[in-house]
C-alpha cells in the first residue's frame, strides 16, 4: 500500500519541506499540492498519509495555515480514515510568533482525528525554542514542526530523525 505526501503552502517553504522530506522517504508517492486535489476521497486509499501545513492566521482559533487546508478541514474530519496512519509537519516562526509556534497542526491534528485516523509521527518538544503552541499534546507536538525562518540550520537533522521515526510507524516506508 502506498503512502501519500500532501501541502499546501502560501510562500513556497512547505512545499519545499515537503519536496526534502520525500528525498528521506522516497518509496512514498512525490508530494502533491492540496490545492490541486479534487476529492479528498483519495486519501482513503492509502496505508499513510504525510501532511504539510504552515501557521498563517496567528492567534486565530480557527482556520490558522491560511491555505487550501482551511476549506477542506470539516470535509477530513467526514472521511473514513480508520487504519490509516497519518502523520503532520508543520511549519512556524519561534522567534516572531513565539505564543503561537505551529498551531495550525492542531487543527489539522483534530480533523484527522475525527475521521477514525491512527495518528502518530509525535515529536517531543524538547529542542525548541516557543513559549506556547496549540499543538502540543502533553510534552510532544503532534507532528514535526519547523522554523524556516529562525532554526533553518537544524531543519535537515529533523527532517532526518522523523523520517527514521516515520519508518517504524508506516511499515510500508
Amino acid at each position: 500500500m502506498a503512502v501519500g505526501i500532501y501541502f499546501a503552502t502560501t510562500t513556497g517553504k512547505t512545499e519545499d519541506i515537503a519536496e526534502r522530506l520525500h528525498s528521506f522517504l522516497p518509496s512514498a508517492e512525490a508530494p502533491k499540492d492540496l490545492a490541486d486535489v479534487s476529492d479528498l476521497l483519495e486519501f482513503t486509499s492509502y496505508e499513510g498519509i504525510i501532511c504539510g501545513i504552515p501557521t498563517w492566521n496567528t492567534g486565530a482559533d480557527s482556520e490558522r495555515s491560511g491555505t487550501a487546508w482551511d476549506s477542506m478541514l470539516e470535509e477530513i474530519g467526514e472521511l473514513n480514515l480508520n487504519g490509516t496512519k497519518v502523520a503532520l509537519f508543520g511549519l512556524g516562526d519561534s522567534s516572531t510568533y513565539t505564543e503561537n509556534f505551529c498551531d495550525a497542526m492542531e487543527e489539522l491534528h483534530s480533523y484527522f482525528v475525527k475521521s477514525g485516523a491512527e495518528m502518530v509521527g509525535y515529536v517531543s518538544k524538547s529542542n525548541y525554542t516557543f513559549e506556547e503552541s496549540k499543538s502540543l499534546i502533553g510534552d510532544l507536538f503532534c507532528g514535526l514542526p519547523l522554523d524556516e525562518d529562525s532554526e533553518s540550520d537544524m531543519t535537515d537533522e529533523r527532517l532526518e530523525n522523523w523520517c527514521n521515526q516515520l519508518k517504524k510507524e508506516i511499515p510500508s516506508l
